[in-house]
């Protein structure tokens, strides 16, 4: 579906494009509702949510349940994943950025299904764990399914992909602008026409379901008069470099528990029940670590609601559980704990000013903009972040106050640990994207795929007199010296020989010479020619040495000229 050149009219795309934006944005608003209405009834069925607990008056049962039902969830849930998925764990924005960026499909469809199941059972039995990233993979999945269209539309794939995630993120928020905002800036990463227009219109499509047909409640309601004080910002700044450097930690310790499941005897299908079983101890003291917490981040914006002691035990809590639940496989995301956890700090943050005499402006401004300064830092979305709050709150002094954390928060955290979670986990699979989409579509182009081209080759002891006479009889300025199991042994240069010379060809022949290897990069190619001079680079097996053939200096450029072309193309494509 992805092709550079389609024989289409603009009139033809306008049409093709804007139903597929209304059409992706229906589904994939509608299979969002269903997906949170799922996690809602399994958390009342299953004890999980508080409103459920409340009601329960056995308490030696409701301890038995908290700890069993996360437990046995958890061992569901590795079941699902390491049985019935090709990947063997769950799917999450990690894929679909590396489908948009390096055009390639999306997984199978029924490891899509799969972790999408595995999400709903993961957040409905109170993993500690986030339901945007599911979502946002569910409506990338729907959109994937275009796949077996011939639309005859260059880009067809990942507009589709960010449709289906502008989609998801408007009916999860009703944040219509924020959905369009985030598919381009964590999944496309570049700001096209061709794009923007449809994603508009899925985003659009979501949020109508969504706000109009189903009349969602907003994620939390919250009053504020506006900053008070001017010195507050300088505490906005410090309050966002305190959320960067807890998003530093929250990503270390992802990495790090995802680390210690691999290296750990717990077999694949157990992880995700140890790490049930450790949610479910801590719950006994602390029920709030439970599930997604949207009870709990309504609850932080009131003033008096938590002591530093509890908010500092959840925090901390939150954090841990979180990454224990990620890092031993259980399917979700990281941005509802992203925003429970920074809206719990920016609390804590508020009190201890109140504590040490700091005249502000009440408690929802530092923790909203704590909240949204930790969970843009951790998904690498500065953007998406800050009109999430505009479009809830519809509050512009709010937003301002929240845009200065924001912005604090990213920066440092793009210098300390990378743009976001999902790039550092992308970049432990060996995709770079650091230096840009073009750079990361070559660090995938491997050189076994570009056509070599013949040489001269010559062995080591033929005299140079008839190496001399092969290669002007071929009209070559090079040849390649291989030995008797055609492994690689050097290059004999014309320069260098004189037809009536009867010694050896071992004696001519350049020994140090630049060589490529078949799986080497396009990205890695160009590097290594820096400075190159000569006729012909040789390729080699990386086992064995074995000569393959030669790339000219013009065939690497020319491979290297059209990735640049085609990202660009894409980025600045019009209707």
């Amino acid at each position: 579906m992805d092709t550079d050149s389609a024989p289409s009219s603009t009139p033809y795309r306008f049409v093709v494009l804007t139903m597929m934006g209304c059409g992706l944005g229906t589904l994939v608003s509608l299979s969002a509702l269903l997906f949170v209405e799922c996690v809602s009834w399994l958390n009342t069925w299953l004890l999980i949510s508080p409103r459920a607990r409340v009601q329960v008056l056995d308490r030696e049962l409701l301890a038995m349940l908290t700890v069993l039902v996360p437990t046995m969830g958890g061992l569901l849930v590795g079941f699902l994943l390491h049985k019935l998925t090709l990947e063997k764990r769950a799917l999450g924005p990690a894929d679909v950025i590396l489908a948009a960026q390096l055009r390639q499909p999306m997984p199978d469809v029924r490891s899509g299904v799969v972790s999408s199941v595995a999400s709903v059972v993961s957040l409905g039995c109170g993993a500690s764990v986030g339901q945007y990233g599911p979502l946002v993979y569910l409506g990338a999945l729907q959109a994937s399914m275009l796949d077996r269209l011939k639309l005859r539309i260059p880009n067809a794939r990942s507009i589709a992909i960010a449709c289906g995630v502008a989609a998801a993120i408007s009916t999860a928020f009703n944040a219509p602008i924020a959905g369009l905002v985030f598919a381009h800036e964590v999944i496309l990463r570049h700001y096209s026409l061709q794009a923007f227009a449809p994603t508009t219109v899925a985003s659009a499509s979501g949020f109508i379901v969504a706000n109009v047909l189903f009349d969602r409640p907003p994620l939390f309601l919250v009053r504020f008069e506006g900053v008070n004080y001017a010195y507050e910002f300088a505490l906005f700044a410090l309050l966002g470099i305190a959320c960067a450097l807890l998003a530093v930690v929250f990503m270390k310790s992802v990495i790090a528990s995802a680390r210690l499941a691999s290296v750990s005897r717990i077999h694949p299908v157990l992880r995700p029940a140890a790490a049930g079983l450790v949610v479910g101890m801590v719950a006994l003291k602390l029920p709030d670590v439970l599930g997604i917490g949207t009870e709990l981040l309504r609850f932080a914006t009131i003033e008096g609601a938590f002591g530093n002691l509890e908010l500092t035990s959840l925090v901390i809590a939150k954090l841990l559980l979180t990454a224990l639940c990620l890092g031993f496989g259980f399917a979700g995301g990281i941005f509802s704990p992203s925003l429970l956890v920074g809206i719990l700090f920016g609390a804590l943050c508020w009190n201890l000013l109140g504590a040490a005499g700091v005249e502000t402006s009440g408690i929802a401004v530092y923790a909203i903009s704590s909240m949204v300064a930790l969970a843009s830092a951790m998904i690498g979305a500065p953007l998406t972040a800050i009109l999430i709050v505009f479009e809830l709150t519809r509050n512009y002094e709010l937003t301002i106050a929240a845009m200065v954390s924001v912005v604090f928060a990213n920066l440092i955290v793009f210098r300390l640990a990378g743009r976001s979670l999902f790039d550092i986990q992308l970049a432990a699979r060996g995709v770079d994207l650091s230096g840009g989409r073009d750079r990361a579509q070559m660090q995938r182009v491997r050189l076994s795929s570009l056509d070599l081209s013949e040489a001269v080759t010559v062995r080591p002891d033929e005299s140079v007199s008839t190496a001399h006479a092969r290669m002007i009889g071929e009209r070559r300025a090079e040849a390649v010296v291989v030995d008797s199991r055609h492994r690689f042994v050097g290059l004999l240069r014309l320069q260098d020989l004189d037809n009536e010379s009867s010694c050896s060809v071992k004696e001519k022949l350049h020994s140090d010479s630049l060589v490529l290897f078949e799986d080497s990069s396009l990205w890695d190619a160009m590097n290594d020619m820096k400075g190159f001079i000569g006729e012909s680079i040789p390729v080699l097996s990386r086992r064995d040495h074995q000569f393959l053939g030669v790339l000219s200096e013009g065939a690497i450029i020319t491979s290297y000229m059209q990735t640049v072309h085609r990202a660009r193309r894409e980025e600045n494509d019009a209707l």
